[in-house]
């Protein structure tokens, strides 16, 4: 393994809002801050076409120039920016002939390399499950969607399904139904997954036409989404429902898996943070810290992680002057 002998203040895991948004933070509060930004440079929101509910554009903007710009905006401020995933944080060990000299974390990268941080910021995001099947990844933005509050307005007056039986995917229905002409709610059981008040609200809903008891089969379409074939998987039955829409929502996976031996999750893998009362963005680990949506498993929204990529950086700041 190769050791970089510079000690960061800050190394940030991940960019996108919540990575970015520390890094402009800590970087104009004069700590030295490097970005690792993985596979996905600018994450999840790269993959969306256009984005309607970030502030100061009237007519909206796409998701890649938006994170493209936010990244440039790092680097112009004298952020360093390294591609390629973290493998592993491990606690530094003081030397007994340097006791000060090192940081207090090295952060193993998949390239071998070792970075020394004082501290930590995970922003490593949560994916969309998909369902697998042809044409749907290209589709996205084009039809198929994974956030139903980021992308519905696209839909207004339109007829949509939602695959699903769980909280999100009745909270997406009860959104989407306030603003489409009908919903198709998609389960392959017989019952909702959600909570009693969520299910309710929706088995109530004369908006919404739930298809128990089924799964999509097939994406139909060229270019955009057409329609859906789903079969019900007791009879066997399968029919092409035409959709202008389909927001999948079988869960989201945290981009947490390197972090598992040192930090508390949640048992959905989500990092838990808040323990100390003084940082709250601070992990179960002192010195370090978590923001963004490996964190957030409620709000799912690019605004809010940018906002939670901010409230960590000043953590940072006031942990490190402090201690």
């Amino acid at each position: 393994m190769e050791e970089n002998n510079q000690i960061y203040d800050t190394v940030i895991i991940g960019s996108g809002p919540a990575g970015l948004t520390a890094a402009i933070y800590n970087i104009r509060a004069n700590l030295k801050t490097v970005v690792i930004a993985g596979n996905i440079p600018g994450g999840q929101l790269t993959v969306t076409t256009t984005i309607e509910n970030w502030p100061g554009f009237p007519n909206g903007t796409g998701g890649l120039k938006l994170m493209m710009d936010m990244q440039e905006q790092v680097k112009n401020l004298g952020v360093e920016i390294k591609y390629g995933n973290v493998m592993g944080i491990n606690p530094s060990q003081p030397s007994v002939e340097s006791p000060l000299d090192r940081g207090d974390f090295q952060i193993v990268l998949d390239n071998g390399e070792i970075l020394k941080s004082k501290a930590v910021i995970i922003a490593t995001g949560a994916s969309a499950k998909w369902l697998g099947l042809p044409k749907e990844k290209e589709l996205i933005g084009r039809g198929i969607s994974g956030c139903a509050t980021c992308d519905g307005m696209f839909f207004r007056d339109k007829e949509v399904a939602v695959i699903g039986g769980g909280n999100v995917a009745c909270e997406d229905a009860g959104f989407l139904s306030k603003i489409c002409k009908r919903v198709y709610l998609i389960h392959r059981r017989d019952e909702l997954r959600a909570t009693p008040i969520e299910a309710k609200r929706i088995l109530e809903n004369e908006k919404i036409e739930k298809v128990w008891d089924s799964t999509v089969e097939e994406i139909v379409g060229e270019g955009k989404l057409e329609a859906i074939k789903i079969k019900n998987v007791k009879s066997g039955e399968e029919k092409v429902l035409p959709v202008d829409g389909l927001f999948v929502a079988i869960g989201r996976t945290p981009s947490t898996d390197f972090a598992k031996e040192i930090l508390d999750l949640k048992e959905s893998g989500y990092v838990v943070v808040g323990k100390n009362n003084e940082y709250p963005s601070m992990t179960s680990k002192d010195g370090i810290f978590a923001a963004g949506d490996c964190m957030d498993d409620t709000y799912r929204q690019a605004i809010v992680a940018a906002g939670s990529g901010a409230k960590a950086a000043i953590d940072v700041e006031r942990w490190l002057n402090n201690k």
